[in-house]
């Protein structure tokens, strides 16, 4: 075996041994930078607003990462205890009356309210399944997310003409956190088994990690989406 031989193995084990701790090392980094951001975002919001006695910063040598993020949970969980009783639920009826009279600020809260009570309600299945439409053309293929029945005057209108139509948010690749909102007719979705992390992973990757797929035993195929809750 010659030198330059010799030198082509040792160079392919070394590429192959990089990218083998590359596969274990990324990983890791990007989830331990992702969680860290979102500690640090969410000490960075709550944290100005406690009192300095709470605030384990300013007697502590070294900060305390998460203590926001605790707090806002505690009072988020508090704030939901309060109001399942009375009082709790009669102080937030005023509050939300005073921003219901509040210009401009009152169409920001009722919209982001429905969001999200229609997202986060356990009988909701919006956003929960997985679908696929053929777009931009025929023949071609993509991923969405399936959100809900076609509502208001809009479902008034494909009513009109006879549609059976449903919303579904086609995000893009390989970040999901914009995209377009479509109206497809419910006969032209194919529904998905895959949950929608499942889905979710598919998109990020660029189509590199799908799930595994069980066909379920003697379940006839899906042509139509069901209805949605």
């Amino acid at each position: 075996m010659t030198d330059g031989s010799k030198g082509g193995i040792i160079a392919s084990r070394l590429r192959n041994y990089f990218l083998t701790g590359l596969i274990i090392c990324a990983p890791v980094a990007i989830t331990v930078w992702l969680v860290r951001s979102f500690i640090e975002w969410a000490d960075s919001w709550v944290k100005p607003y406690l009192p300095s006695f709470y605030n384990p910063d300013n007697y502590l040598p070294v900060a305390i990462p998460g203590f926001g993020l605790l707090v806002a949970i505690v009072v988020i969980t508090l704030v939901g205890f309060l109001t399942a009783n009375l009082v709790g639920r009669t102080i937030v009826n005023i509050g939300e009356s005073l921003l219901n009279r509040t210009p401009l600020v009152r169409t920001i809260y009722r919209s982001l309210k429905q969001i999200f009570q229609t997202v986060l309600q356990d009988q909701s299945s919006s956003f929960k399944t997985a679908g696929l439409i053929e777009y931009p053309s025929p023949g071609l293929w993509s991923l969405v997310f399936i959100a809900t029945d076609a509502k208001g005057e809009i479902a008034a209108k494909f009513d009109e003409r006879g549609l059976d139509m449903v919303a579904v948010f086609l995000p893009p690749t390989p970040l999901p956190t914009a995209g377009f909102l479509l109206f497809v007719p419910r006969q032209k979705i194919v529904p998905l088994q895959m949950s929608a992390e499942d889905a979710a992973k598919l998109l990020i990757s660029g189509g590199l990690v799908a799930p595994d797929y069980k066909p379920l035993a003697n379940a006839p195929p899906r042509a139509v989406v069901q209805e949605i809750a």
